[in-house]
């Protein structure tokens, strides 16, 4: 079979295991199904996902030109602490930032290589875990805007990583880390304007597990660019990585906006 289409972050179910789906314009694909198969993945050029132009792409999904005025990939979006519209002031687009920082965000501690703090939307629980390959994840707070769960990453910075060691991620190198009683051990910690939205017993704790069958010693990215075309045995899928037999592990996020075959 063939499927064919312009690459998306696959969609996500929470389950055990969690279930992946790519979808395309005109067809979808359980990627959970493949799991054990021979898959071929084939570059055949690009296509922006914002303005839908083949233009190269140059970063998320977008062309340079998209990505230098979409209101879409402000820098408050890697940046919440930069968040302006609970101000009334704009970026790129006010509207469509209050729309997006004016909502519940949560600050949250994950455990993927090792324990990482960071921020999503209330409408992202569990997909944005899910993305990042955290086996666990607890919301520390729930905030009413971005800018406050932004100062509030900003202040646990000091104390955790706020990124993810993709590669110790893949392998499955986890520490034993309790991350409850992390959690526990926050409040002072926390920016002042955010301490009214601190309980320390609301201790939500997530689990997450990834359909792997067997996880790489060592890995190596397929790069679409330099390797237009792959062929392996899928070993497994966790956060939007899938993992070949060979090592190979291939981003589907980093390769969003390009076009390709996908035969089985």
């Amino acid at each position: 079979m063939i499927y064919e289409g312009v690459l998306t972050k696959m969609q996500t179910e929470n389950g055990n295991p969690i279930q992946y789906y790519l979808v395309f314009e005109s067809s979808f694909l359980n990627v959970n199904q493949l799991i054990g198969k021979e898959v071929e993945i084939a570059f055949q050029g690009y296509q922006c996902l914002n303005c839908g132009k083949k233009k190269k792409i140059f970063r998320q999904g977008f062309c340079y030109d998209c990505f230098m005025s979409s209101a879409a990939v402000g820098d408050w979006i890697m940046n919440p602490e930069l968040s302006t519209a609970h101000l009334d002031v704009e970026d790129r687009d006010l509207e469509y930032e209050k729309k997006v920082q004016l909502q519940p965000h949560i600050v949250y501690l994950a455990l993927s290589s090792e324990i990482k703090v960071g921020v999503t939307r209330k409408t992202q629980v569990p997909t944005r875990w899910i993305d990042q390959g955290a086996v666990e994840a607890i919301p520390i707070v729930e905030v009413p805007n971005r800018y406050l769960a932004g100062i509030t990453e900003v202040a646990l910075k000091n104390h955790f990583s706020d990124k993810t060691n993709w590669q110790k991620m893949l392998k499955n190198e986890v520490p034993s880390v309790d991350i409850i009683k992390e959690r526990q051990r926050l409040k002072e910690l926390i920016p002042k304007e955010v301490q009214e939205f601190y309980d320390v017993n609301k201790n939500e704790l997530y689990e997450l597990h990834y359909p792997v069958q067997q996880y790489p010693k060592k890995v190596t990215s397929l790069n679409l660019d330099k390797s237009p075309n792959y062929s392996g045995k899928l070993s497994g899928i966790k956060g939007q990585y899938l993992i070949f037999e060979d090592g190979t592990v291939f981003n589907i996020r980093t390769f969003e906006g390009y076009v390709v075959k996908i035969s089985l």
